[in-house]
């Protein structure tokens, strides 16, 4: 096994985290200093900062993640996080991408730093829906600037996928589904176009959802579900 694949299987890190650890000298191999690439068996010896590594077993959640939690292992404000929520014990976990602050929705964690990665990279276009909620009345063309691009910071965000769910004189409800998506990219969109979001959660990872999952709870995935995400 090369021993990028091995360390994110270990969960110490993504795979690209992982060769930078190995750059920096870092890793060792058998006592000596590691190279990008090598090949390691089960009698090989592999540390990290001095730490022997041995592989275990992942885990992967699922949270139904409530707003005033961050997405982070610690908080040097002293915020609460979402690895609040998890049960004691649960171990090296990370949340995979982030929801900010104010957001809610699906989120997961998990120690498997590979899935994390393939899950997050921009080439792999994995599909994340949203429910967004904003104030007053919008209409199906009031949302073409957001499904064709619009340059926000510098940049213009990609096409993605947007329709109403529902509307009223008070507020409107819309579906948006991205495949890239920046930092608090779907709110500086619907400023964008006028409209501030006062609600935004996360739905959906491909076609996984929170059904059966109250704010604040959590579940293990199953075998079948960690498959399917790694095949998006």
């Amino acid at each position: 096994m090369r021993i990028n694949k091995f360390l994110a299987a270990s969960g110490v890190a993504s795979r690209r985290e992982c060769d930078e650890m190995i750059k920096n000298g870092k890793v060792t191999v058998n006592g000596k200093r590691a190279v990008i690439g090598i090949e390691i068996g089960e009698d090989d010896e592999v540390k990290v900062d001095g730490v022997t590594v041995n592989v275990k077993k992942n885990e992967y959640y699922i949270l139904n993640k409530p707003k005033g939690y961050i997405c982070s292992v610690a908080d040097d404000k002293g915020r609460k996080t979402v690895i609040d929520l998890m049960p004691e014990g649960v171990g090296r976990i990370y949340p995979v991408g982030r929801l900010d602050y104010d957001s809610e929705g699906l989120l997961i964690l998990t120690t498997d730093g590979e899935l994390a990665q393939h899950l997050t990279h921009p080439s792999n276009e994995v599909p994340k829906t949203y429910l967004v909620r904003v104030e007053g009345i919008l209409t199906e063309n009031d949302l073409n600037p957001i499904r064709s691009g619009l340059e926000i910071d510098g940049y213009v965000t990609k096409k993605c996928k947007a329709h109403i769910v529902e509307t009223n004189k008070s507020f409107t409800k819309v579906h948006v589904t991205l495949k890239e998506g920046k930092n608090r990219e779907i709110r500086k969109m619907f400023a964008a176009i006028g409209k501030e979001i006062n609600l935004l959660k996360r739905i959906k990872v491909g076609e996984l959802t929170l059904r059966g999952l109250d704010r604040g709870a959590y579940r293990k995935l199953n075998r079948q579900e960690v498959a399917y995400l790694m095949s998006l």
